[in-house]
């Protein structure tokens, strides 16, 4: 498998919600709609199976 630019976009885009839900006072919503994001990357990545 090779590891694309694409792949790396992805990964850092991961990494940036992540640190967001755990550095930032967010509101239940904006929680909710950055879990939702993350769980579309990890779909994406192949990484919720």
């Amino acid at each position: 498998m090779e590891y694309t630019c694409a792949d790396y976009r992805i990964e850092m885009m991961l990494l940036s919600l992540k640190r967001r839900l755990e550095h930032e006072n967010l509101s239940p919503e904006e929680k909710k709609d950055i879990l939702a994001h993350i769980k579309r990357l990890e779909a994406a990545m192949g990484l919720n199976e």
